[in-house]
């Protein structure tokens, strides 16, 4: 109840400010920015291409983990006021596809390059938002938060650990300013959908700070058209509304920067969420009184420094608490309460030895507990690793090779996990690089230790394991960026639950799998008032667990085909935007039955932003998503949301300052 309330009072809070929006908003172009102390920044492009410098790129950065991964950057600047949550800024990135069980608010994972989502990593500015070996959900993250996000396909059990078998996404949130300034977003739309932050940030204690509040609320309730008995033909449709579709839930975010006299930097982070939502259960399996109660609380803080010309060293150090309930329901299969903690440290040097190689050393450790009140079930376990990397420069830094090696222990498991990048400038903005690796997923505490109503556990298991290949070809020059290539992997030991008498479920290694496809990423910027990007994944996937029932069939929701285009054009003063996305139909079960499937679906978004007046950056936009209203359903057999309208009223407040107020670094009022 208490997490209900003070939910609700941070929307309170967010709402009373109508008007206030995104904090980075640039200042009028006729009035020069005031400039910022030397703390180390960097920006990234929205695509990566080998052979572009990324400056002062802290040793966390995805470029700076894996030089020849696959990588893509999506700078969450640039949506400002589009996007209602982060899986929606993520779902125009090739072989990426959003599990969706709703509207706002409601569970949202990632599938990559075919890969469960429980074999996905996702962090938070580097902390990990995965349970042990489970599915992170972005729902939790709301878009207010985010500056970029680095997306990194592949196997990353070289790189982040055991995990990664399909790939990584690092979250990161935004960053203080030096500079005073207070901003914030209010949105309202669709289904009573309202959302809303507040922002401020200036110089503090030598440094710099972010205070940041969110919240936000959804009813969820939109109708759709249901087929009551499809086995006959011309079967008039009935009308229906969909329930059990609400959420609400709020946060805050508190980052705070300082330079060190030594050249280095101090980052420390504080992060909190609260959310409950209904949960609506399957098609087959409806809940009329289930909820979820969640809050996460998350404790970050690092140190970098620089030694001499050619060496830096730095040191993480993490905690994570999440607290979830299940109310009501079916009594048989109630999860309870359930408690998840991790903590851990990272310890990381690099170092250029002699004119070729530039080798790091990562030392990690952490452990993690969940505890059930369902039978007062309680697991946990340390882990540790040791990964070591060779960035190998030859013929005048045109041809790179990079081998790594991780060794880890998790809990009981002993996993090994290498991999081996290259890459080729052939000048002229040409280029190729590829990739081969091998990851590894450690089962959940859930799939090991604790029994869930009629899920049973089983300590038997072994990890998963991934092996990874891909290449690609790359050209880029000052307005364009291109990537195209291919990939493939065959996963091994998969887990998935079989029915156990009498009418249980428990899980097994008895799965295997392989993936294989093609990649396309164009970006354009011939104008800069005019972007443009695109992306394409074809991906193909075939069972290979020796069951005929199965054997040979394609995965259950993993569409063939997925292209998004997307077009912003105008400048600040009035712009607007278009996004298209087309994904084949995808199966719902191993057998491979068409006729079960979910359809291919089209969805067209289209909005416009104005931002008519200067200091403060007054801000108005409008959105319209699914436009063409295709309704769809989730992965379960539920409907999602069809067509849906938007508004957003945002403002940034930076004040004016003299030349003597910009010395003492204390703002003038506007």
């Amino acid at each position: 109840m208490w997490r209900s309330l003070l939910a609700r009072a941070f929307l309170g809070l967010v709402l009373s400010f109508p008007g206030l929006a995104h904090a980075g908003q640039e200042p009028a172009a006729s009035e020069p920015a005031p400039e910022e102390p030397a703390l180390p920044e960097f920006i990234l492009p929205t695509v990566d291409v080998i052979g572009k410098a990324i400056p002062d790129a802290p040793p966390d950065a995805v470029q700076r983990r894996d030089p020849t991964g696959a990588i893509t950057v999506i700078d969450a600047r640039e949506r400002a006021g589009e996007a209602r949550d982060t899986a929606e800024l993520l779902g125009g990135s090739a072989s990426l596809v959003v599990q969706d069980s709703g509207g706002y608010g409601q569970s949202k994972s990632l599938v990559v390059r075919g890969a469960s989502s429980n074999g996905v990593l996702v962090f938070l500015d580097g902390i990990p938002l995965n349970g042990a070996g489970g599915i992170a959900d972005l729902s939790l993250v709301p878009v207010a938060l985010v500056e970029r996000l680095e997306i990194l396909r592949g196997a990353a059990g070289a790189r982040y650990g055991a995990g990664g078998l399909g790939g990584a996404v690092n979250i990161v949130t935004r960053a203080p300013s030096s500079r005073l300034v207070s901003s914030g977003e209010v949105t309202y739309g669709s289904f009573d959908t309202v959302m809303g932050h507040v922002a401020a940030s200036g110089a503090l204690l030598d440094g710099r700070a972010l205070v940041l509040l969110h919240g936000g609320r959804s009813q969820g309730d939109f109708s759709f058209r249901v087929d009551e008995l499809p086995a006959l033909d011309d079967n008039p449709l009935t009308q229906e509304v969909r329930t059990r579709n609400d959420a609400r839930g709020g946060g805050a975010l508190v980052k705070y920067q300082r330079g060190l006299d030594s050249g280095g930097r101090v980052d420390l982070l504080a992060e909190l969420s609260l959310e409950d939502r209904a949960l609506a259960g399957t098609v087959q399996n409806p809940q009329l009184s289930r909820r979820q109660d969640q809050t996460r609380v998350s404790l970050g803080a690092r140190w970098g420094r620089p030694f001499g010309d050619t060496g830096e060293a730095s040191a993480r150090g993490f905690f994570r608490r999440d607290w979830m309930d299940i109310l009501g329901g079916s009594t048989g299969v109630d999860a309870g309460a359930q408690r998840y903690t991790v903590g851990g440290v990272e310890l990381e040097g690099r170092a250029v030895v002699g004119s070729r190689n530039a080798l790091a050393v990562t030392l990690a450790a952490s452990s993690e507990a969940v505890t059930q009140a369902t039978g007062a079930q309680a697991a946990s376990w340390w882990r540790a690793s040791v990964m070591a990397m060779d960035e190998l420069s030859l013929f005048s830094e045109r041809v790179k090779v990079v081998p790594s090696l991780r060794v880890e222990r998790v809990g009981q498991y002993s996993l090994l996990s290498p991999k081996l990048g290259a890459s080729l400038d052939l000048g002229r903005g040409f280029g190729v690089r590829a990739n081969a690796g091998q990851s590894h997923r450690a089962p959940s505490f859930l799939e090991l230790y604790i029994r869930q109503g009629l899920l049973l556990p089983n300590p038997e298991l072994k990890p998963e394991r991934a092996l990874s290949v891909d290449a690609a070809g790359l050209w880029h020059d000052d307005a364009w960026s291109i990537t195209a290539g291919g990939f493939a992997a065959v996963y091994e030991n998969l887990i998935a639950y079989e029915m156990y008498p009498p009418m249980l479920a428990k899980p097994y290694n008895f799965a295997a799998a392989r993936v294989w496809g093609a990649e396309l990423e164009v970006e354009a910027r011939p104008r800069t008032w005019l972007t443009a990007t695109t992306s394409y994944a074809w991906t193909r996937t075939q069972n290979r667990y020796g069951d005929p029932r199965y054997f040979g069939k394609e995965l259950p929701y993993r569409p063939r085909h997925k292209w998004v285009g997307r077009l912003r054009a105008g400048p600040d003063w009035l712009n607007g935007r278009t996004e298209v996305l087309l994904q084949s139909a995808q199966l719902i079960n191993r057998v491979g039955e068409t006729r079960l499937s979910l359809p291919s679906r089209t969805w067209v978004s289209v909005g416009a932003s104005s931002t008519f007046l200067h200091r403060p950056d007054l801000t108005v936009s409008f959105d319209i998503k699914n436009l063409l209203d295709a309704r769809t359903a989730d992965y379960t057999g539920m409907p999602l949301p069809g067509r849906a309208a938007y508004v957003t009223f945002s403002m940034a407040l930076e004040p004016l300052r003299t030349a003597s107020s910009e010395d003492s670094h204390v703002a003038s009022p506007p």
